[in-house]
């Protein structure tokens, strides 16, 4: 007699109206699997891809979500595996005709006595971390900055405690660019918001070469960066330094430049420390990486709660990827606070059709090969697990790329879908705390703001257990239900955001670069 019992076949179906459901099973399932309902298994369906749970006839819907995901190409028998190869993707929504705020969602209860311990600003932004950032005006300067930062912390950030660490806001812009096309404005506005982000405490500083295109007045100019200390004293005179003025002789002249000036900010940063502040303080972004099957059932729907949670308790939460929810365009328009935020959404939707037709590409070009393999046949069926991470409240506004968000609530942040591109729009809307979901896995991180990644699956949080902060595939096996996750996952938040607990990214100091959104042309 075997020592081992033999694995009971699960699936999972989104909706009683879907003729496909995912196959949840660790491995997938072979050919001949037997369900408690007698349905058997035609072929070896792998874990998170779709089987067909009754006949489906060549040319009719396939149903995921209660939405169709695509047409059947050929008749496809119940018990198959239903892969992309065998979908029509539909057409892609029309922009005309939507449902306009039309949802009528009431808000929910108000969620009170929830609070973190932050520093505050004197703009009353709050941050989660206490950082000195150095902007960069162009790329040219990032090698010198970067040798800068390693002796900024060797030498001085040891004797300041209450400091968590120095970042170069090093990026791939700046020169060799058409500065004066329309849309050079998403890049500079980016990065000028980014300079501002509450983790930063106001303490503004910035290494330009020189002969850039962006010189430092354009990226900040006078009275748009309101530079105060932690005593909200009077505005103080932009802190730049110029790799190419005269006064410098030599690279180590440059360093000593950009030492000398940290110094100066490490010090006012220090006197900060962290203060109890409602939860409402928080800016959270959310966003899905590697996304599998399961984002949209375990992963993304835990967020979605927390993100109710959230907003209960006062606090931003901003939602993103334009590609990834412009399949249920009429959903987000529908939930809108009136008619004119669902006008804004549409406008930016708008906005970026056209911008992927002047690239001879359309929204199928999202969906990765890692998608793909983790079961996600098409963007339509992707769109529709990314959407849930907005939870259920009414969306109060729309923040276009490079801008700051200046409300609480629901936010729609329009951003592409680019993990990296996306985190740092986030970063310039305001961004102090970041929730990541992943199904295939990433070690994606941000230096200035903490990441909190949230596998969809038990096995990858296992396997992944030092880089995974949370394992949401606990809810698929029934260990947790999505309620229990949520509140899960925003207690952590606001430990996090306490400093009371590191992410793994923080732990391992694992950070991606800033990937400035740049429309324009390059010259």
């Amino acid at each position: 007699m075997s020592d081992t019992l033999p694995i009971r076949p699960h699936r999972i179906a989104m909706h009683a109206d879907d003729n496909v459901a995912i196959v949840a099973n660790d491995g997938g399932l072979p050919a001949g699997t037997v369900f408690a309902d007698g349905l058997t298994l035609r072929d070896k369906v792998p874990q998170g891809h779709k089987l067909s749970l009754v006949d489906i006839a060549q040319g009719a819907p396939v149903r995921r979500y209660n939405v169709v995901i695509g047409t059947a190409l050929r008749d496809i028998p119940a018990g198959s595996w239903v892969h992309e190869r065998l979908l029509q993707m539909p057409q892609a929504r029309s922009l005309e005709g939507l449902p306009m705020a039309t949802a009528g969602a009431q808000p929910l209860p108000p969620l009170d006595g929830h609070t973190f311990e932050g520093f505050r600003n004197a703009d009353g932004s709050v941050g989660t971390r206490n950082i000195l950032a150095i902007t960069t005006t162009v790329q040219c300067v990032a090698g010198v900055v970067d040798f800068a930062v390693r002796r900024i912390k060797d030498e001085l950030l040891p004797r300041f405690p209450n400091v968590d660490d120095v970042v170069g806001l090093e990026h791939g812009y700046g020169c060799g660019v058409a500065i004066d096309a329309p849309d050079a404005v998403i890049p500079i506005r980016t990065l000028r918001n980014i300079s501002l982000n509450p983790n930063f405490g106001g303490e503004v500083m910035v290494v330009s070469l020189g002969c850039e295109k962006l010189q430092p007045e354009r990226l900040l100019p006078s009275g748009v960066i309101p530079i105060r200390d932690q005593r909200g004293e009077p505005e103080q005179p932009l802190d730049v330094v110029c790799l190419q003025d005269a006064g410098h002789v030599g690279f180590m002249s440059m360093i000593d430049s950009i030492v000398r000036q940290a110094q100066l900010h490490l010090e006012r940063l220090n006197r900060r420390t962290r203060q109890t502040c409602p939860a409402s303080d928080l800016v959270v972004g959310v966003q899905c990486g590697g996304s599998d099957a399961f984002s949209g059932v375990t992963a993304n729907p835990a967020v979605g709660f927390a993100t109710d949670l959230l907003v209960r308790a006062g606090a931003t939460v901003m939602f993103s990827e334009v590609t990834e929810v412009r399949d249920g365009i009429d959903q987000l328009t529908a939930r809108a606070v009136n008619p004119e935020v669902a006008q804004a959404m549409v406008r930016e939707m708008d906005w970026y059709d056209r911008y992927l037709e002047r690239g001879q590409v359309d929204r199928s070009a999202n969906t990765t090969p890692g998608n793909k393999a983790g079961g996600l046949s098409n963007i339509v069926e992707k769109a529709m697990g990314s959407i849930i991470k907005s939870g259920s409240v009414p969306i109060v506004g729309v923040v276009p790329p490079g801008e700051r968000a200046t409300q609480k609530g629901l936010l729609y942040a329009a951003t592409p879908a680019s993990d990296f591109i996306c985190g740092t729009l986030q970063l310039a809307a305001g961004m102090n705390l970041h929730i990541f979901t992943t199904g295939r896995g990433t070690p994606y991180g941000l230096a200035p703001v903490p990441v909190i990644k949230v596998a969809t699956r038990s096995d990858l949080a296992r396997r992944w257990h030092d880089l995974m902060d949370l394992d949401a595939g606990r809810i698929a096996t029934g260990e947790m239900t999505i309620e229990q996750m949520g509140w899960e996952l925003f207690r952590l938040m606001l430990d996090v955001a306490s400093g009371k607990k590191k992410t793994w990214a923080e732990h391992w100091k694992l950070h991606n670069a800033l990937v400035l959104f740049n429309p324009a042309p390059v010259t």
